[in-house]
């Protein structure tokens, strides 16, 4: 049993340190990007805006799902969270990369 788990531990080590090699980054920040990716993949169909959205185009198209979602309007809290959440990731993506 313990050979098996000794046998096991090395191989997920020499995987880690193969893909670290190969791409340059350990395996969990390869994940971590993943979530990252589908989360601003979320947040730009919630605004209805494409990948190349400058800051005007996510500002407005903000704005616009806020006047749709608001509370005074038959929204929700929630609703109004979600859309606020996705401008400052998109956002933030822009402060990232630009």
């Amino acid at each position: 049993m313990k050979q098996a788990l000794g046998k096991l531990l090395t191989l997920l080590l020499l995987a880690a340190i193969a893909c670290r090699v190969l791409t340059g980054q350990w395996p969990w920040q390869l994940w971590a990007k993943s979530e990252r990716s589908q989360a601003e993949a979320q947040a730009r169909a919630l605004l209805g805006v494409n990948r190349s959205a400058r800051r005007e185009e996510i500002v407005d198209a903000h704005r616009r799902l806020i006047a749709r979602v608001h509370p005074d309007r038959g929204g929700s809290n929630e609703a109004v969270h979600d859309a606020n959440a996705a401008r400052d990731l998109l956002l933030a993506r822009l402060e990232r990369t630009g």
